[in-house]
């Protein structure tokens, strides 16, 4: 016999045989090993859903999927230009069993790999920059972590409505990717007449160059806690999710021992660790819900939102590591004082900067510095430089022309462009475009969740039309993506698909000179080899 299920992942009515608990599938998945057919059984045993829920959850997942794949070296653009091939080769020659992965989010000790316990394996390890500790900066990556939760006691002491004026006085912005107002979010939660409610901190942090919320973990966990106890306290709930991806093991374990530390002044919340399995997808805030509740993350159509109905259906407040890391130090300095932290939007940034640069790293400055003074704080380029992605593989790639261009929310925007997570990736004239071009392809290829047609389809249309230009010099096969990337942005249910063929297009646009007829990109950084 079945019964409702009290998580619905679209509004409908999801049927499960009762007492089954779905929300331990790839728990006890990872516990056992992985994929095989007798640990899907006992799985299906133990939670009671069925065998074949149970496999679909599983190969969705490439950490469940494909549990033992020997060293997984990363694929992403920034370790492919810091020569994850040469990587690749040595592990071929020796014989040595291994995978190419989706990025990491290692891309400032690139190339890297994960050895089979999932440990870093870091090829240029004297890499790493941050900005040199500074009292007045919000997040002092550098600095002391503060485990005195002054701010906590501060936004008891103020009560809801104080806590959110004051991050609206701030002018604080998501810094997950859209930049939507924090204050917003945490109001509507305390709008809402469901008074049982979740705060979820999504730390899957998987787009090509971003890594700056693992250095908040690694170096200020104590300042993400605190962010989230205030938000919990804020819309009055003591339940604290946080969603750390799976490769991000060293990043857990912090969080892990300053949730110990920090036992007296967080007694009243009940935080509990989730792992990530290998899903760029559940970055995105609804994929992510449908993983906590034991599913495949497939975003969901929107709305309702999860400020109205999300983890387990319920009203659900959701951001992103940087965004709760900059709460504490507004509460205690004011919202005015964190405004003016910003050039021409609120807030100082962190911003992770890879490729050509002398000393690739998270620097925190102003929000809307330009490319050079950010590139600057890193050491300076590496040779000539010739095009840059602002915010990943998502805002597709930026002429030079651009290097001034304010690096925040709006003026990228209008420029066709986003800050996104701030994942500054820098080219030099070394470098061909169509070959990054198929690179990001083959990352969204990749990651597609697979759930929607334009989406599905369109990504591999793009990375497939690029691979028979790289190999035939032909530009017959680029004829119609421009339409292509179209029906991905106007039809796909989330960002994904909307961004994915931006990397094309952008590179098109600005360098058409690499995608000439008869062009190839070989000799350049060669092709993709196992």
């Amino acid at each position: 016999m079945c019964y409702p299920d009290d998580t619905p992942s679209d509004g409908g009515l999801v049927l499960k045989p009762k007492g089954a608990n779905r929300e331990r599938i790839m728990e006890l998945l990872d516990e056992a090993g992985g994929l095989t057919p007798e640990h899907v059984r006992n799985v299906s045993q133990q939670t009671g859903i069925p065998e074949a829920d149970v496999f679909g959850v599983a190969t969705f997942y490439t950490l469940l999927a494909r549990p033992n794949p020997g060293m997984r070296v990363c694929g992403g653009l920034s370790c492919r230009v810091a020569g994850a091939q040469d990587v690749l080769d040595d592990l071929t020659s020796n014989k040595t069993p291994h995978e190419i992965v989706s990025c990491l989010g290692q891309c400032d000790r690139a190339p890297v790999a994960l050895d089979t316990e999932r440990n870093l394996v870091a090829y240029a390890p004297d890499r790493g920059g941050i900005t040199p500790a500074n009292d007045e900066l919000p997040m002092n990556l550098a600095g002391e972590d503060d485990a005195s939760y002054r701010a906590l006691a501060a936004a008891r002491a103020m009560g809801s409505d104080k806590v959110v004026a004051v991050l609206r006085a701030s002018g604080l912005q998501g810094r997950g990717g859209a930049g939507f107002p924090a204050a917003i979010k945490w109001a509507a939660l305390l709008e809402q007449a469901e008074t049982e409610r979740y705060v979820v901190c999504n730390a899957d942090e998987g787009e090509p160059g971003t890594f700056k919320d693992r250095e908040i973990m690694l170096r200020r966990p104590h300042l993400m806690l605190e962010g989230l106890a205030i938000a919990a306290a804020t819309i009055q709930t003591p339940t604290i999710l946080i969603y750390i991806r799976g490769e991000f093991s060293a990043e857990r374990q912090a969080v892990e021992r300053a949730i110990a530390e920090a036992s007296e002044a967080l007694r009243d919340f009940d935080f509990q660790l989730v792992d990530g399995h290998g899903a760029y997808i559940c970055g995105e805030e609804t994929a992510l819900l449908e993983a906590l509740e034991g599913r495949r993350g497939l975003p969901r159509l929107k709305p309702p939102y999860p400020t109205e109905a999300g983890y387990r259906g319920k009203p659900t407040l959701m951001n992103n590591v940087e965004t709760l890391a900059c709460v504490p130090p507004i509460l205690l300095r004011g919202g005015d004082w964190f405004k003016a932290q910003g050039r021409t939007e609120p807030g100082s940034k962190l911003y992770c900067v890879s490729g050509h640069v002398k000393k690739p790293g998270v620097y925190e400055l102003p929000l809307g510095v330009g490319l050079d003074e950010l590139v600057e704080a890193s050491g300076g380029y590496l040779g000539t430089p010739k095009a840059f992605s602002p915010g990943g593989a998502s805002s597709g790639f930026l002429p030079m022309s651009f290097r001034e261009e304010p690096l925040d929310f709006g003026h990228l925007a209008k420029a066709g462009s986003m800050l996104g997570s701030a994942g500054v990736v820098v080219l030099n004239d070394t470098i061909n475009m169509a070959w990054a071009a198929l690179e990001q392809a083959i990352f969204f290829e990749e990651e597609s969740c697979g759930q929607c047609a334009p989406c599905r389809i369109g990504t591999r249309v793009v990375r497939r039309a690029l691979d028979q230009y790289t190999q035939s010099g032909s530009t017959k096969h680029l004829e119609y993506l421009n339409d292509v990337a179209w029906e991905m942005e106007a039809g796909s249910i989330c960002g994904l698909g909307m961004t994915a063929g931006l990397p094309l297009q952008s590179a098109r646009k600005y360098f058409p000179e690499d995608f000439s007829e008869g062009g190839t990109t070989s000799g350049v950084h060669g092709a993709r080899s196992v």
